[in-house]
């Protein structure tokens, strides 16, 4: 029962690996009366310089029962594990039934409690990591019904010369791939401010909107780079990550609201929305509450916590939630003209709302696919001194959304698509007969 108990941990501690993106910052982590024989604290890329340095106090190791015996302490300690050697590390606890993954050839060894002093009870120590690849670093506990009690302080971190550089390999480049992006939304925000003024008879509430969207994406970018330009100098993100955090929920938030009132015509084709269509704002607000609140929680912690895993659970859930909900209006939107197509004698007007509202359907389905699937698909299989180019791919596919949303929808005091003759309006008519706009 131990033995396959053992080797579940060890499929967990893999997957875990995989979808835990590397992330660095000292931090300070409490462990409470813990009874898992595995803890996951975080994950790094280190170049040929990297260092790791361990700092454990407060330790307390108490057996559950008088059957587990004295613990012993050269099987409770810390290491550092590769994604490549983890297979290898899962056959040997398949071969060995008393298998400790503190004894594994695969693994570096760190440090175990026999290394710590009586008086106080702790123990620090920094490790040169000499082969550069991307490791995990773990604390294992092989002594069953036993509880851990302890404060870590974790420092990790790549030297630059004598500086300390504390973000990982693969995401060195950040501070400066966030500020590139944030100007160029500041610049849109700046475009797209003088053409409302320039057709200001045109500007509807919808376009007032989109403006405020675009400036929260600009500062959210902003702050971004500042959070992680402090995290790779000093280790800390000295407050930046809490307005990282406030603008990201207000831009998320503005993002599926504003997909939301295009799709339903709001402001610009109709001045109200329907019973159904307030439905589905007052199901995506609350998720994008719920949402922000776990990214918070998956950003700020880490995998040492018990609820960690089921944060990233909620977050995945309510993510594939309002993606599916944002969909709906614009469909409503589709067959609501195809029906008024029939009765309104303005055969050319629907044809071109109905190709408009088709496009921005295709054109969010894209976006969608592309930030959820295709970025998630890049993270996981490019090398660990790359991982910025998922960071990178993600900030163009919404950059190319948010031009693309906004030309569409652009003010014109005079829109091409309603400029028409007879001949075009019998075309178009003959259009919609044939064309049943399936999605």
């Amino acid at each position: 029962m131990a033995r396959t108990t053992e080797m579940l941990l060890l499929a967990l501690v893999m997957l875990l690996s995989l979808i835990v993106a590397s992330v660095a910052e000292i931090k300070t982590l409490q462990i409470t009366s813990d009874s898992r024989p595995m803890i996951l604290f975080e994950k790094f890329g280190f170049t040929h310089t990297g260092q790791v340095s361990l700092a454990v106090s407060g330790v307390a190791v108490e057996a559950t029962s008088t059957a587990a015996g004295t613990p012993i302490r050269s099987r409770i300690g810390f290491f550092l594990l590769s994604d490549e050697s983890l297979l290898q590390v899962v056959q040997e606890s398949a071969q060995n039934p008393n298998f400790c993954v503190l004894d594994s050839q695969f693994t570096i060894h760190l440090f175990t409690f026999q290394d710590l002093t009586n008086d106080p009870v702790s123990f620090s120590g920094t490790y040169p990591v000499k082969i550069p690849n991307e490791y995990s670093l773990y604390f294992a506990n092989c002594n069953p019904e036993t509880l851990v009690t302890m404060s870590v302080l974790t420092k990790i971190y790549n030297l630059d010369g004598k500086v300390r550089d504390y973000l990982s390999a693969g995401q060195t480049q950040l501070p400066s791939l966030f500020s590139l992006f944030s100007i160029s939304y500041f610049v849109f925000l700046g475009i797209w401010i003088y053409y409302c003024f320039k057709n200001k008879r045109s500007v509807h509430r919808i376009h007032l909107l989109m403006t405020a969207l675009v400036l929260m994406k600009a500062l959210n970018l902003l702050f971004a780079a500042e959070d992680k330009h402090y995290v790779k100098v000093t280790g800390t993100p000295h407050g930046w990550d809490v307005l990282f955090y406030i603008f990201q929920f207000i831009r998320v938030t503005l993002l599926f609201t504003v997909i939301v009132l295009i799709g339903t015509g709001w402001s610009f084709l109709k001045p109200f929305l329907q019973e159904k269509e307030k439905k589905v704002l007052m199901i995506v607000i609350p998720l994008q509450v719920l949402a922000n609140v776990a990214s918070a929680v998956i950003g700020e912690t880490g995998p040492f916590i018990k609820d960690w895993f089921t944060w990233q659970q909620v977050f995945l859930l309510v993510d594939i939630i309002c993606c599916c909900a944002i969909l709906f209006p614009i469909v409503w939107s589709i067959r609501s003209l195809r029906e008024t197509s029939k009765t309104d004698g303005k055969a050319a007007r629907n044809l071109a709302k109905l190709t408009l509202f088709r496009q921005f359907y295709v054109v969010v389905i894209g976006y969608l696919y592309f930030t959820r699937i295709v970025v998630f698909a890049l993270r996981t299989i490019a090398a660990y001194k790359y991982q910025w180019v998922s960071n990178a791919a993600e900030e163009i596919a919404s950059l190319a959304f948010y031009l693309v949303m906004f030309y569409m929808f652009r003010p014109v005091e005079k829109n091409e698509y309603f400029v028409l003759d007879e001949e075009e309006e019998e075309v178009a008519l003959a259009a919609l007969r044939d064309e049943e706009f399936e999605l």
